[in-house]
């Protein structure tokens, strides 16, 4: 039998309030020998001690939880030194849900009927700093968004100085993000390899303030920059 490299294996924290759901995610998940369920929690408050024990590279986490919710529970996770990547699950899609959960800090939202070899593929996406939203929910959260009344640090002119802070070449990338692409096609748009890509990705988010990429797309949308 061949061996695999735990060093590459993805470890996951799985919490949901349904014990059925759980051992469900766990039975998919466990089907690739590339992930490793390390744990799992029953709500929120649980889900924050569990994190910071087994330290994983991505945590699936339901919205509605007894004692402290989803979206609290990811605002927890996200704070905690070398932050796992949270993606939010649910059995709804309304845009308040997303864009909640995507403020919270979530990397990303799938629904509860994602099917597994999908559910799979977005998890070690999430992994690798990818996102989990299709190009068409990024644009569909970015207009959702721009007819909101923003708070003040979502204001044009913030986010104006902000993106003034990145050179011409992190402001393009910026601005391809902006249209929901992956790093591959970050890359083949602008003629730099993933590496690459991925190297401006992170000052990216550190300059904007951006805890995930979506919200990135947000800062360049309010800015007036998106494609």
């Amino acid at each position: 039998m061949a061996t695999v490299d735990r060093m590459n294996v993805v470890k996951v924290v799985v919490v949901d309030d349904d014990a059925l759901v759980r051992a469900g995610l766990r039975l998919i998940l466990g089907g690739s020998p590339d992930i490793d369920v390390v744990a799992d929690a029953a709500d929120g408050a649980d889900a924050v001690d569990v994190v910071r024990r087994h330290r994983p590279d991505v945590v699936l986490m339901d919205i509605r939880m007894p004692r402290l919710d989803g979206l609290e529970a990811t605002r927890h996770v996200v704070a905690l030194p070398d932050a796992p990547r949270v993606i939010v699950l649910t059995t709804f899609d309304t845009d308040d849900m997303v864009l909640q959960a995507l403020r919270a800090g979530a990397a990303g939202f799938l629904l509860k009927d994602t099917p597994p070899e999908r559910l799979v593929a977005a998890v070690l996406a999430a992994a690798a700093g990818e996102p989990t939203l299709s190009p068409s929910v990024m644009t569909q959260l970015i207009a959702r968004v721009s007819v909101e009344v923003p708070d003040p640090a979502r204001r044009p002119g913030s986010a104006a100085r902000r993106v003034a802070s990145l050179t011409d070449r992190e402001r393009e990338v910026a601005v391809v993000l902006s249209r929901g692409l992956s790093n591959a096609e970050i890359a083949a748009e602008l003629y730099m390899s993933v590496p690459t890509v991925k190297t401006h990705l992170s000052r990216i988010l550190d300059k904007l303030g951006a805890a995930n990429r979506v919200q990135a797309a947000i800062t360049v949308h309010d800015a007036g920059l998106s494609a």
